[in-house]
Parts: structure tokens; C-alpha cells; sequence
């Protein structure tokens, strides 16, 4: 699907994945509305690209219906990038023995997993309204899930869950959405240079891309990006989760 003039939408656009890939469709001439917390740089960010900046919780109906409308103000809304999530580590057991706070698993199921669920379905609801692009789609989503979806490490159970929630309901989801002719697919990064990994130390980073078979580093948000314009470009790529990891299989710890 061509992309010049189309509207797209990126959830955690302010930094990391979701800026690079905010970068990429802004340089393939979309416009590009950047949701992210009103405390981010989503301002400056949007600024940047030429683009607008929606501050929302994107587990939050009404703040979600706001940046939709506001993505597909000036034309259809095309294109929908998931990257919002958060990572906080957290045993199902404490240092004493007793189990975790209930709130910190429930949180994060919420951004992750429910955040995107809340995007994806409002942004779909516009979408169907659009006129076929050439080639057929009214719109492609792209949602974020990691390689903890299939492998999890400890310390990683409510992370986990949400990125194996958001991988599950790929295939369902692309198939209700077929009739709308709205395609569906995930990226399930790996180890990849984040604002929190880049804060390590360099022998601590460069241990962790010793970890990845091949290339031995961290993947880089520019890659991330580059799929995603895969996605959009290729019609045929739909309900799939695609792993961009490097090959890497994570062990337990």
C-alpha cells in the first residue's frame, strides 16, 4: 500500500521503536500523528516531522477516539503502529516468599496488551470507512510483541503474558478484519537498543548482543522500522507474527 499522503498513527512515537518508525513513514511522505504521555517529547517529535502530537493513555477509550480523529484529520487514516509498552521485571514471588503486588501484573497487561487492543480496534472502526487504496487495503496495523511472547524469562511473567496476549490475537483478529479489507500483522522484536538498554554500560550491552547468533549486537529501531514498511508495502503479509530477533531464543535467565 502506497503511503504518500496517508494518515498514520504511531502509539509510543515519542522515542525508541515507535520514533524510528514515526521517522520512517514521515520520510515515505505520511502524515504522521505520534501518540504518546503528555510528559514525553512527542511535541518536539511531532514537530520535527512535520506531524501532530496526541497525548493519550492508550488504554483509555475516549483519549484513543480523540488521536484516531485526530490522525485521520485531512485524510484517511491508513496506517496504525503499535509500540507503546512497558517492561517493568517483577517475580511472582518477593524476596520473603509472598507473592507480588496484583496491581503491578495488572498494569502492565493493561498497557501492553489492552492499550493495543483499545488502538487497534478504534483505529479499525475508522478504517473500514475508507475507500480502497490501489491494490485493495483500507488500512494495515502493525502491532508490537516481543520474543518474550514464546519465550519468557524469569522475572518476566506479566510481560510475557502481554506479549503472548498481543501475538494470540493476530490471526483471530485479521480474519474479522479481512472483510474490511484491513490487514493485521506483529513484529516480536528481540534484544534491541532502547532508551533503557542504552543506558547500560557498554560491556553490559555488548553481552547482550554476544547472546544473538547472528549479527552479534542489538538490534537497531531503524530495523524495526524498515519491517514495518514491509508490512504496509507487501499486501500479501497479513495475521502473521514475525520474529526480529536475530535468531535468538532466550534462555531462562
Amino acid at each position: 500500500m502506497e503511503v504518500v499522503g496517508a494518515g498514520a498513527l504511531v502509539t509510543g512515537g515519542a522515542s525508541g521503536l515507535g520514533l524510528a518508525t514515526a521517522r520512517r513513514l514521515a520520510a515515505a511522505g505520511a502524515r504522521v500523528t505520534i501518540v504518546d504521555l503528555p510528559a514525553s517529547a512527542g511535541d518536539e517529535r511531532a514537530a520535527e516531522l512535520g506531524g501532530a502530537f496526541a497525548a493519550a493513555d492508550v488504554a483509555d477509550v475516549e483519549q484513543v477516539r480523540a488521536a484516531v480523529a485526530r490522525a485521520a484529520n485531512g485524510g484517511p487514516l491508513r496506517v496504525v503502529v503499535n509500540c507503546a509498552g512497558i517492561a517493568p521485571p517483577a517475580k511472582v514471588l518477593d524476596r520473603e516468599g509472598r507473592p507480588n503486588p496484583l496491581e503491578d501484573f495488572e498494569r502492565v497487561i493493561r498497557v501492553n496488551l489492552v492499550g493495543s487492543y483499545n488502538v487497534l480496534s478504534q483505529a479499525a472502526a475508522a478504517m473500514a470507512d475508507n475507500e480502497p487504496a490501489e491494490g485493495g487495503d483500507r488500512g494495515v496495523i502493525v502491532n508490537t510483541a516481543s520474543v518474550a511472547a514464546f519465550e519468557g524469562q524469569i522475572g518476566q511473567p506479566a510481560y510475557a503474558a502481554s506479549k503472548g496476549g498481543v501475538h494470540a490475537m493476530t490471526l483471530p483478529i485479521a480474519r474479522e478484519l479481512a472483510r474490511h479489507a484491513i490487514r493485521l500483522c506483529t513484529i516480536a522484536p528481540g534484544i534491541f537498543e532502547t532508551p533503557m538498554l542504552r543506558g547500560l554500560p557498554p560491556a553490559a550491552q555488548e553481552s547482550l548482543g554476544g547472546q544473538v547468533p547472528y549479527p552479534q549486537r542489538l538490534g537497531r529501531a531503524e530495523e524495526y522500522a524498515a519491517l514495518v514498511m514491509s508490512i504496509v508495502e507487501n499486501g500479501y503479509l497479513n495475521g502473521e507474527t514475525i520474529r526480529l530477533d536475530g535468531a535468538i531464543r532466550m534462555g531462562p535467565v
